[in-house]
């Protein structure tokens, strides 16, 4: 993933730094439940795409104890490269360019894949995994978001904006919608024992996944407004029924999807781009 392609790589240090950790407060029980699953102990190389402000990265160091190690790769290291922890390596790089060292027992990353054109990047992965490795991808999927209840001006600002987040990610040549994809795009991969989980939250104004949304829209919100979809008085309504806890909807879905490298796999990157071409 290049910078220029990830949707936040201009925002302030400390909203955005709020906004990752939100969202580590919505995605983390659900992230340690998956990669517990897989069987995660002490000893077990891991690596960590997208480690943002590090809560991942920092559970896994614990986890795996000081006979393992967690690499961490970021295209921005800014919230995680004064960590104490001796073992972790945390490597500012585009996971697409950057070369690492043996080979891991557990690749996860979360919310990384939708920022890319297509998931050629798997091919890469699946090399990096050990047989019998895991690889846990967590992804949001846009299709489903829901206006539920609130008054009519919110309802009519609030389908605007989500049809500007939706455009934003098409206009870049980017899927919306991935999430969704990913359980048939990890069995073309011929991964086993796959996995999945859809997490559709149906939240109240002020709630986590609400505020996580509010803060994604005023960050972006010049991005939204150059779709032509949403205008600003459409985000600060949007905002506003973001922050009313009368006001229901569901903001998006993340699949969860988890699969083992049973064997060393030969990789089509044909098919991966097949399956993962964006939402029309």
């Amino acid at each position: 993933m290049t910078e220029s392609a990830y949707i936040f790589t201009n925002t302030q240090f400390k909203s955005e730094l709020s906004r990752l950790q939100v969202l580590e407060k919505v995605c983390d029980p659900a992230s340690h439940r998956r990669i517990l699953a897989t069987g995660i102990t002490s000893g077990w190389q891991c690596l960590e795409i997208g480690a943002g402000a590090g809560s991942m990265m920092r559970w896994m160091a614990e986890t795996v104890g000081t006979t393992g190690k967690v690499t961490a790769v970021d295209l921005n290291t800014r919230f995680i490269k004064d960590n104490d922890l001796s073992n972790v390596e945390v490597i500012e790089a585009d996971i697409n360019q950057v070369t690492l060292p043996g080979v891991f027992d557990l690749i996860h990353m979360r919310h990384v894949l939708i920022h890319l054109k297509d998931q050629a990047i798997l091919t890469k992965l699946l090399k990096l995994l050990k047989p019998q490795g895991w690889l846990v991808i967590e992804e949001p999927d846009f299709s489903a978001t829901r206006f539920i209840s609130g008054t009519p001006l919110q309802q009519q600002s609030v389908e605007k904006v989500h049809q500007a987040i939706c455009q934003m990610f098409t206009n870049q040549g980017k899927d919306y919608a991935l999430g969704i994809k990913l359980p048939s795009i990890l069995q073309q991969l011929e991964l086993q024992q796959i996995q999945v989980e859809n997490d559709v939250s149906i939240a109240a104004g002020n709630s986590d996944i609400a505020r996580l949304m509010k803060l994604s829209a005023q960050q972006l919100a010049e991005k939204y407004i150059a779709t032509g979809k949403a205008t600003l008085t459409d985000i600060q309504i949007y905002c506003q029924f973001a922050e009313d806890r009368t006001a229901w909807g569901i903001y998006l879905a993340t699949v969860g999807v988890m699969g083992q490298k049973l064997v060393d796999l030969g990789i089509n990157k044909a098919t991966i781009h097949k399956l993962s071409k964006p939402h029309s």
